[in-house]
């Protein structure tokens, strides 16, 4: 038998090692996450010239979650700018949980930045599922299940999105936004079409399989910059210190880092630590990194082989 691709052997080894590692606790407080099934496990790779390595359950389709922000952000730049969206958005960690109201408190109700929850901008729900479509696979879809069961359970998204209103930084009706971002938050995707998101980014835009420009080269930075500030909550900069990429989190258990140029690797795990981060998502992500020498603040003579 000949020897597997490095890449594959890398994500077989860290499925291996914490495809199953024990910790974590799905997310009870959105009824549709609590019910599923918390042994699931996947881990995947998309390069930006579209050849894909995975192991474990890549099929399974999972809530986006919160890394629906990712293209939403996306749509913005794409939209106004990237000095717009500084100015109204802002673009620095809080320092905060991803739903503090403290945050905005402490900032006169300005949001600073656009991967924590702060209602959503004025955007035709069908706009920001074709963004998270063309950035991933056409299979991305809402789940009316997913999206009751968090309509039901969004009152503290409501909350914000008035403290919003009220300070002069909600650029629409308070709950027209609040229910389009619970829509987009909505979404089913498997791993495989995560990673192609992560692909997507790595390659400044261009899609990896049909090789169509999606962004504007120069918006792929900045989404980078806003996922390592703010990407995994309370946990970012213990990240960037330990694993050095680009990633964001979803409370339904996926996970998402990038390496600029080169691959988006992805994993799905539902089992969350106490800042809303899949634990054995983070774990296989890391491995793979370290295993393949990536990491943006190593130089090339300290890189892995």
């Amino acid at each position: 038998m000949p020897n597997p691709h490095p890449i594959q052997r890398a994500i077989d080894d860290a499925f291996q090692a914490f495809g199953q590692l024990p910790g974590g606790a799905n997310a009870d407080y959105i009824p549709f996450l609590a019910q599923v099934p918390d042994k699931l496990s996947a881990l995947a790779v998309v390069c930006t010239d579209g050849s894909r390595y995975w192991a474990g359950d890549v099929h399974y389709r999972f809530a986006i979650e919160s890394i629906s922000k990712i293209c939403t952000l996306a749509l913005a730049l794409e939209d106004w700018g990237h000095d717009i969206v500084q100015e109204k958005i802002g673009a620095d960690a809080t320092g905060l949980p991803f739903n503090s109201i403290m945050a905005l408190e402490l900032h006169a109700g300005k949001p600073l930045s656009p991967l924590v929850n702060a209602g959503s901008a004025e955007e035709r729900w069908q706009r920001i599922l074709a963004i998270q479509q063309q950035l991933g696979t056409a299979d991305i879809a809402l789940s009316e299940e997913l999206n009751a069961s968090e309509q039901a359970t969004n009152a503290h998204n409501r909350a914000i999105a008035w403290l919003l209103h009220a300070a002069g930084y909600m650029y629409c009706d308070p709950m027209e936004a609040c229910d389009v971002y619970t829509r987009q938050c909505s979404t089913l995707l498997d791993t495989l079409a995560l990673a192609t998101i992560g692909a997507t980014l790595a390659s400044g835009g261009v899609h990896p399989v049909s090789g169509q420009r999606v962004l504007q080269a120069g918006n792929t930075p900045r989404i980078l910059a806003d996922m390592t500030m703010e990407g995994l909550y309370d946990s970012s900069g213990d990240w960037a210190y330990t694993v050095g990429l680009p990633a964001k989190s979803g409370v339904g258990g996926g996970m998402l880092a990038v390496v600029p140029g080169v691959m988006g690797i992805a994993a799905f795990a539902p089992p969350l630590d106490v800042f809303g981060n899949s634990v054995r998502g983070q774990k296989m992500v890391a491995a793979v990194a370290d295993t393949l020498g990536y990491n943006l603040y190593r130089s090339p003579a300290s890189a892995a082989p």
